[in-house]
C-alpha cells in the first residue's frame, strides 16, 4: 500500500487505511475458508467485512468523495459504483450462509474487485486529498467519521468513537 506521500499521517486517511488493512486481512481469511470448502466461515467473515465497510463507506461517500468529485468526477463515480457491487455480494451473507452454489465464486470475484478498489483509493484518491482538501474539507471528513464511527476494534485504552473520547474529557 502507499506510504510515499505522507497522507496516512492525516488522522482521517490513517483510519481509512487501517480499515482497509483489516479488510485485506479478512479477504485472505475468506480465500482460505473457500479453499477448504468452509462456505459458512467465509459467510461469517464476509459479514465482518461488511461491518467494517459500513462506516468506512459513509466516511468516503458522504465526507471525502464529494470533496474530490469536482477534480476527479469519473474516478469517484467508478469507485462509488464498485462500492455498490461489493455491498451487493456481501449482503447475500447478511442473514447467514447463502444457499446459492454460485455465491462463493461471486464472492471471490467481489473480493478481488475490493482488493483492487482499495489499491485505487490508497494509491490514487488518498494521496490526491493532500492537494484537493483544505481545512474545511478535512473538518467535514472528521465530522462524518464522528457520525459514522468505526467498526475497528480499538487498541487497548482507546475509544472506538470520537464522541466517546470527547465525553470522557468532560467537554
Amino acid at each position: 500500500m502507499c506510504e510515499y506521500c505522507g497522507c496516512q499521517d492525516i488522522a482521517a486517511i490513517g483510519e481509512l487505511t487501517r480499515e482497509h488493512d483489516a479488510v485485506v486481512a479478512h479477504i485472505a481469511e475468506v480465500r482460505a475458508f473457500l479453499r477448504d470448502d468452509s462456505v459458512e466461515d467465509a459467510a461469517k467473515t464476509s459479514r465482518r467485512i461488511a461491518e467494517l465497510l459500513g462506516p468506512h463507506t459513509v466516511v468516503e461517500e458522504e465526507g471525502l468523495f464529494p470533496l474530490m468529485a469536482e477534480e476527479f468526477p469519473d474516478h469517484i463515480e467508478a469507485l462509488e459504483g464498485e462500492h455498490r457491487q461489493i455491498e451487493s455480494v456481501l449482503a447475500e451473507a447478511a442473514d447467514g450462509t447463502p444457499d446459492d452454489p454460485t455465491w462463493p465464486a461471486r464472492l471471490l470475484a467481489g473480493l478481488e474487485m475490493l482488493r483492487e478498489h482499495i489499491l485505487k483509493e490508497q494509491n490514487g484518491v488518498f494521496p490526491a486529498t493532500l492537494t484537493v482538501l483544505d481545512t474545511a474539507g478535512w473538518e467535514r471528513v472528521a465530522t462524518m467519521r464522528g457520525h459514522a464511527g468505526s467498526a475497528l476494534v480499538p487498541p487497548h485504552g482507546h475509544h472506538p468513537h470520537p464522541r466517546d473520547h470527547h465525553h470522557r474529557l468532560g467537554a
